[in-house]
């Protein structure tokens, strides 16, 4: 009787397109997308009527300072979505995190539409709508962030397996940028602005809807770093010094590109927000995404802001809501802001 040769163990990266759920191989990541349909929220719960009348008490500046945020919203969950459907899901061979991909996928959607809604209601003439959403070809500050996204996403474009190591390191450079640069740092140093706002009790509807979007992108950035974690296990001898050196250069680039981001909406300085505060920001974020990534810290800085030190979003939430709000499905767990920033 022949005896019939055992199924090889494939690994997360082997080109191919498993459809096989049962048995699962990476039940981790099926239970990160159950959790994620526990987060859902809708755009329509998010009441923006307040921001129009704290915006006419805003300065010059800090005008200018959201006008310029507002426009990198406009775009940048676009940039992540594009890379999520054009890279990622093609190449992380496992049906369980590619369900967690739609889930993904689905809420950049909302982060987009909640984004729309925002200009609508913050840009109330046409005109500026339009040049908010041409932001990455007007605005410099804006342009070179989105350059380096670009960058990222072109140099995967021409793969269509991951048959070597190269094209492997190639992939998991890639989705270290769009985690631990693009949805970790980029977003990470928006998302200080509006806390900022909202600690000066001001644009409650904007900071709403950021907490959502921000425990939406810590689950997109730990599910990425699980992936990278997995590679690392199954394939230890993509992580070497070449692999540190260029993750740890990647970070320093987006640090650079985020704090000419940072001069731009600053300015000479806002009471409480400048550009230097936000540099020991970033890079405190910058060496907590190197050390989550096994790395070693660079740049030895401390968190600036008091107000990013609140200890959950929910929390958040019912601190400074005029009535609490929350999910629409009930949320377990905690998402800190210690560790993420």
């Amino acid at each position: 009787m022949p005896v019939t040769a055992p199924a090889q163990t494939k690994n997360l990266l082997d080109p191919g397109f498993e459809l096989t759920l049962r048995p699962m191989r990476y039940p981790e990541f099926y239970e990160r997308y159950r959790d994620a349909i526990k987060n859902t929220w809708t755009v329509e719960e998010v009441d923006l009527h307040s921001d129009v009348a704290d915006l006419a008490k805003l300065s010059p500046g800090e005008q200018h300072l959201i006008g310029r945020l507002v426009a990198f919203f406009a775009t940048g969950d676009s940039i992540v979505a594009n890379n999520l459907v054009l890279t990622l899901y093609k190449h992380i061979n496992s049906p369980e995190a590619r369900l967690y991909l739609s889930r993904q996928l689905f809420e950049e959607a909302v982060h987009v539409q909640f984004y729309l809604t925002l200009l609508d209601t913050y840009l109330p003439d046409p005109d500026e709508r339009v040049a908010a959403f041409a932001a990455v070809e007007n605005i410099p500050s804006i342009r070179e962030k989105a350059q380096f996204c670009f960058r990222w996403m072109d140099s995967v474009e021409d793969m269509q397996r991951l048959e070597s190591k190269e094209d492997r390191r190639r992939f998991l450079l890639n989705l270290i940028c769009f985690a631990a640069c693009i949805e970790g740092l980029f977003f990470y140093g928006a998302f200080a602005y509006v806390y900022w706002f909202r600690s000066r009790g001001l644009l409650h509807g904007l900071a709403t809807g950021t907490n959502w979007v921000f425990r939406d992108e810590s689950m997109h950035m730990e599910f990425a770093f699980s992936v990278v974690d997995t590679v690392r296990q199954e394939e230890p001898e993509l992580f070497d010094e070449e692999m540190e050196r260029e993750v740890t250069a990647m970070l320093r680039e987006a640090v650079d590109a985020e704090l000419q981001f940072a001069r731009d909406l600053c300015g000479d300085g806002l009471p409480g927000m400048n550009t230097e505060s936000m540099r020991q920001y970033l890079e405190c974020v910058a060496d907590q995404r190197l050390v989550r990534l096994g790395l070693s810290p660079v740049f030895g800085a401390r968190n600036p802001f008091a107000f990013m030190e609140l200890q959950n979003v929910q929390e958040l939430t019912n601190f400074f809501e005029r009535r609490p709000s929350a999910y629409q499905v009930a949320v377990e767990g905690n998402v800190s802001f210690d560790d993420d920033f």
